[in-house]
């Protein structure tokens, strides 16, 4: 199996540059970080302190083992008190993979993740913003093999986002198949 930075130096770049808008190799599209975050407000706010504290031991583990680095928290910017949300109080976390591990990331997403998830058929391509960044959600976090289905105590949702320098939505939706995310057709009879 080739993996995704060498696909993309031996097969992405020269097929990108058969194309006559690009003159350069500098201007080729590239990835240039993944976010990955996960919001558990709502999980946390109507528990004690102590079930708070082993709740966010858990998920912090749990993200920290998919992602291969220390997650961050995220923390409330202002209480909300309909939500029971208080200022300072951790909704979420988040990690930016750069460099090698965005790499293997995004190859166990396309690999492992996505095709272990319930019900996929492709990534919609309205995921893919004007700017060229894809966000795609993945309901539970069991779909990476890092983390044992049986050992997970709490199921929780991730998001993650492959920010590019592609300069519009056509050119990333364009350099996104290229390097292997199943992006769906466009449908242009609605």
């Amino acid at each position: 199996m080739i993996r995704l930075k060498e696909k993309y130096q031996k097969e992405v770049i020269p097929t990108l540059l058969k194309k006559e808008e690009y003159k350069n190799v500098m201007q080729l599209p590239k990835i240039e970080k993944v976010v990955v975050n996960t919001g558990f407000g709502r999980e946390v706010t109507s528990k004690t302190s102590g079930e708070r504290n082993k709740f966010l031991k858990n998920v912090l583990g749990d993200v920290a083992a998919i992602c291969g680095q220390k997650p961050v928290l995220t923390k409330a910017k202002k209480s909300i008190s309909a939500f029971k949300v208080r200022e300072g109080m951790p909704v979420g976390c988040k990690v930016v993979l750069r460099g090698q591990k965005m790499y293997d990331f995004i190859d166990r997403v396309i690999h492992i993740a996505l095709p272990r998830s319930r019900d996929f058929r492709g990534i919609d391509l309205k995921a893919v913003d004007q700017n060229g960044n894809l966000t795609i959600a993945v309901k539970e976090h069991i779909v990476f093999p890092e983390v044992s289905p049986e050992k997970a105590k709490n199921i929780f949702g991730l998001e993650f986002t492959i920010v590019t320098t592609a300069k519009t939505k056509e050119e990333a939706i364009e350099f996104l198949r290229l390097i292997g995310l199943p992006l769906k057709e466009d449908n242009k009879e609605e």
